[in-house]
């Protein structure tokens, strides 16, 4: 987005409340009888909310593609290197050395470096995207190079709370949605948006059970290896 530009807003857009968490996972529970047992099975899901801005944008920049415990560790050493909180400009200060050695790739050095002077340049207003819709957002985060769909929709779901976002790109709810549905091979994102459709407009919800149940999962298989062993 230019500077000049004004973004595009509409009506207040929903956020996830307890009260609408609530009625999300009694809507989906009535639609789909397969979220509705992961619901009675492994209870409600954490919400799961980060703080919106900067920092959780570059954590989770650091996500892609890598587990999680490896990107909590390189954003833990960022932070660290950083003398005052995390910001776009105590970001750009720490040369490619410094940030290859907190753990940043080559290209993901790139892409924290072009969020930063998106952000610290005003050409991305991360306070702004309280008042816009979904779209509007999405479009606003995947102007910047390094980010794609799948982060621009955590933001959209972890940060900003939004009762519909549906990160399609996701591998847990890839492979959380074939073992529910039962599925023969593992859905790829176009199939994942087709099968949450009937989802909407509660497909963060329906994000969470997923995500709860491969937590919950792995977590038990993890306790039987070590039974085992």
């Amino acid at each position: 987005m230019k500077q000049a530009d004004a973004p595009r807003r509409t009506s207040k857009p929903k956020i996830l409340t307890a009260r609408s968490y609530a009625e999300g996972l009694r809507e989906l529970a009535a639609r789909d009888r397969d979220l509705a047992r992961l619901h009675a099975e492994f209870g409600t899901p954490p919400v799961w909310f980060r703080a919106p801005g900067f920092p959780t944008l570059v954590h989770i920049i650091l996500e892609q593609q890598v587990s999680l415990a490896s990107a909590q560790a390189a954003f833990t050493r960022l932070v660290a290197l950083t003398s005052s909180p995390l910001t776009p400009e105590s970001f750009l200060a720490l040369d490619d050395a410094e940030l290859k050695g907190a753990g940043f790739s080559r290209q993901k050095i790139v892409y924290g470096r072009h969020l930063a002077e998106a952000v610290a340049g005003g050409r991305l207003n991360l306070e702004a995207f309280g008042g816009m819709d979904d779209e509007a957002v999405k479009a606003e985060l995947t102007s910047v190079k390094g980010i794609g769909s799948w982060t621009a929709d955590i933001y959209l779901l972890m940060s900003l709370r939004r009762p519909d976002a549906w990160p399609a790109g996701d591998l847990a709810l890839a492979v959380a949605m074939q073992e529910v549905k039962r599925l023969a091979s593992r859905p790829a994102p176009v199939e994942l948006e087709e099968m949450a459709e009937a989802w909407r407009p509660w497909r963060a919800v329906g994000a969470r059970l997923l995500w709860h149940y491969y937590l919950q999962r792995r977590a038990a298989a993890a306790v039987v290896r070590r039974t085992r062993n």
